[in-house]
Order: C-alpha cells, then sequence, then structure tokens
C-alpha cells in the first residue's frame, strides 16, 4: 500500500508536464503528502484540464478511508465502477515512499524516476457531502501490479501513466476498466531508482525538503 508520496517540483513545470490548462487551487510544494491532508490532481473538463486539490482517502461506506483502490479488485466493490467511468483523475506527483526492513530495523525509502522528474497516477475521485452537507472532494490512487523496483516493499504499486496513458486516462469517451487497464500496467524498473530518506518521514506534520534528501544509510536507522 502506498501511504506517501511527494510532489516537489513548481507549478510550471507541472503545468508544463501535465498540459493544464487552468490552475483553480493555490499550489505549494509538498515532500510528505499523507492520508486524510489535501493534494493536488488534474481533472478534464470539456476540453480542458483543470489543477484543482482533494482529500486524500474517499469516504467508503465499507470501512477506514480507502487511499489506494487496487484495479484488479474494483469489480468488487459497486462504488467503483462508476468512478472508473465518470471520476477519472491523474495525480501529479515525483516520489512515493516505503519502509525498507532490516533485521529489526527500519528506515523509509524514496522511489523516483532516474531522472527525478515528475509523473503522473491514475487516481479516482469522488464528492461526498458531510453532515453539514459542505461538499468535499476525496481521491485514491489506483494501484496495479509491482515491478521489480516496489516488489521488495509491496506486491502492488501506484499505477504510473505514459503520456499516451494519461491521455486515455481523462478520455471521457473510454468507458470501463477492461478499456483502460492496458495503460495500468507495472512501470519499467530501468526508469526508477530509490534512496534512503530522513526517519522524520513518519511525521505527518513534517513535510519540508528535508523529507526528499538522500541520507546515509546509517544515519537513517530508526528503532522499530
Amino acid at each position: 500500500m502506498c501511504r506517501r508520496f511527494s510532489l516537489s517540483a513548481d507549478l510550471n513545470e507541472v503545468q508544463e508536464y501535465f498540459k493544464i490548462d487552468t490552475v483553480l487551487t493555490y499550489y505549494r510544494k509538498r515532500y510528505n503528502i499523507a492520508p486524510t491532508q489535501d493534494m493536488a490532481i488534474i481533472m478534464r473538463e470539456g476540453n480542458e484540464r483543470r489543477l484543482d486539490q482533494s482529500r486524500w482517502g474517499l469516504f467508503p461506506f465499507w470501512g477506514k478511508d480507502a487511499i489506494n483502490a487496487d484495479i484488479d479488485a474494483v469489480h468488487r466493490n459497486p462504488a467503483y465502477p462508476k468512478m472508473i467511468d465518470r471520476r477519472r483523475c491523474l495525480i501529479p506527483c515525483n516520489g512515493f515512499y516505503y519502509w525498507r526492513t532490516v533485521g529489526k530495523r527500519s528506515y523509509p525509502i524514496r522511489v523516483v524516476m532516474k531522472n527525478r522528474g515528475i509523473f503522473g497516477v491514475a487516481g479516482l475521485y469522488e464528492n461526498w457531502r458531510d453532515t453539514r452537507g459542505v461538499e468535499v472532494r476525496t481521491c485514491t490512487l489506483l494501484m496495479t501490479n509491482a515491478n521489480t523496483t516496489v516488489r521488495e516493499f509491496d506486491s502492488r504499486m501506484p499505477a504510473i501513466l505514459d503520456e499516451e496513458g494519461m491521455e486515455a486516462w481523462l478520455d471521457p469517451n473510454l468507458r470501463g476498466v477492461n478499456n483502460l487497464r492496458f495503460y495500468l500496467r507495472p512501470h519499467e524498473d530501468a526508469r526508477m531508482d530509490m534512496y534512503p530518506v530522513s526517519p522524520l518521514l513518519a511525521n505527518d506534520a513534517f513535510d519540508t525538503m528535508e523529507c526528499i534528501q538522500q541520507m546515509d544509510m546509517k544515519m537513517a536507522w530508526v528503532k522499530e
């Protein structure tokens, strides 16, 4: 399960990479995005790509906040087919985090592209009303099979989309899991890299550049 990621790119880089037409939210760099926090998402409205904000974690009636959705399990839940057809979004990202365990100790690892560039993850969103009737947009990251890089940590990984995949994912004329599954494949290992980062990442409130800086492995140890 992916429980933390980063988006530390400048706004102009995000706009250029994702071909965003309109920015509807205040944008700031994020180094440690955790569940239930607000995050940037990209949606298509008509012919426009819009950058907006969403809360990470759907409010499902069946249990805890759904921060990840498994593409191979969406057919088991009646809420997901509707979102697959009508509530698809891109989640801009430039790294996600896992914890590596060695013996009785563990430390966080940041998984990135070798060029340290940004990339888009397939996402689903839904609009939910709280007890006061206030509408809240919530979202989840879509998971696919893990590649060799991520398999050390989990059997699933975020579904990273290439340019063609992002175009298809935001195309409202494409409906149904079977027509989209082709784009939700494991990302190429050759294009990915990883390195240890600060154990302070475990603190949801810790959101500075220090989160993405590479650490010496000996300095990264944290007690279990």
